[in-house]
């Protein structure tokens, strides 16, 4: 599900962004803005990254094979990653570049802006439109879960960046809307410059923290803390456990979780559970040959049980916490 709402706020971003890359790229070059042209090239990175993004859930979607036997579904970590690096380098970097360029130059002039504010007005419309799919599809994966949180710490890396760089889009336009307005009103042509360096500044705020998240998910991030309290709580509320002696998670991806566990059980109360069994043979030993066959089946009932704990225990996760999928619990 969470594979296929983030399928489709890519497929919109990547429609929209097309329509909208377009007319930003005319507008710039009718009217000279640094401004314009800086929101046109933040909309080709955007362009370019959503359809990396794009290419990461194709292929995340692979099935498991004897090569990974977890699947390939962190592969859109590395998509993802690449496209934050996009972000940084094309559309951080050459829009504070062409805006310092502009802030510097001295034949730098800005024309009628008539065709930019009525493009900006467009893209601020159909930006808004892919911004509202994809913060649709981050609500319908939290599924009630607060929607920052889980933007921070559980969501699929390619809707947030989708998500991400539609506000930072629509926040971009708004930007060169007001620098456009004030270099008209003032006549000065270095605030239209200024709008271009903010606007990279902007991407390069969000290419930074897509960068972090993507290198945590790649690295292997635990699951979040409160999940593994709630991990910790299940195995403890079994009675015939001791205690946790080690807990490791990892996030293999954003639909599958990985738990590993060591666990010292009670042997007093794994005890109690065989009792009845161990009365019901003890009549019936009268040699040393029964003896030796008791102390077998004891053995065998003792590994079942433990097996059958261990059984108990991992459904019980799996009943809480579906993205647990691959479970390791073990007797220390």
């Amino acid at each position: 599900m969470a594979a296929k709402g983030s399928k489709g706020a890519v497929i919109a971003a990547i429609v929209g962004n097309t329509l909208v890359m377009l007319s930003k790229f005319a507008a710039a070059i009718l009217t000279h803005s640094t401004a314009m042209m800086s929101e046109a090239i933040h909309t080709a990175a955007d362009l370019l990254n959503q359809i990396l993004l794009y290419i990461g859930i194709v292929r995340s979607a692979k099935n498991a094979d004897p090569e990974f036997d977890y699947g390939y579904a962190a592969e859109r970590y590395v998509w993802a990653l690449i496209s934050a690096v996009g972000i940084f380098f094309l559309g951080c970097g050459l829009s504070i570049f062409h805006g310092c360029e502009s802030l510097f130059s001295e034949h730098h002039e800005v024309k009628d802006p008539t065709w930019a504010i009525i493009v900006l007005i467009f893209a601020l419309i159909v930006e808004g439109w892919v911004l509202w799919v994809a913060v649709k599809a981050v609500l319908n994966q939290a599924e009630g879960k607060p929607f920052f949180n889980y933007m921070r710490t559980e969501a699929d890396p390619a809707t947030v960046a989708v998500v991400l760089e539609d506000a930072a889009a629509c926040l971009g336009v708004i930007i060169a809307m007001v620098a456009i307005t004030l270099t008209q009103v003032t006549g000065h042509a270095y605030w239209d410059a200024i709008g271009s360096i903010t606007i990279g500044v902007l991407l390069g705020l969000i290419a930074i923290w897509l960068i972090y998240r993507n290198t945590q998910l790649l690295v292997g991030a635990s699951v979040p803390p409160k999940l593994r309290e709630q991990i910790r709580r299940i195995i403890n509320a079994n009675p015939a456990v001791e205690e946790i002696v080690d807990m490791k998670t990892r996030i293999l991806d954003t639909e599958t979780y990985r738990i590993k566990a060591d666990i010292r059980f009670d042997g007093e109360a794994l005890a109690d559970k065989l009792r009845p069994q161990v009365e019901e043979a003890f009549e019936d030993i009268k040699s040393p040959e029964d003896l030796h066959k008791f102390a077998k089946e004891f053995a065998d009932d003792v590994v079942e049980l433990l097996a059958d704990e261990i059984d108990a225990i991992e459904k019980k996760i799996q009943q809480e916490i579906p993205k647990a999928r691959h479970m390791d619990l073990e007797a220390d």
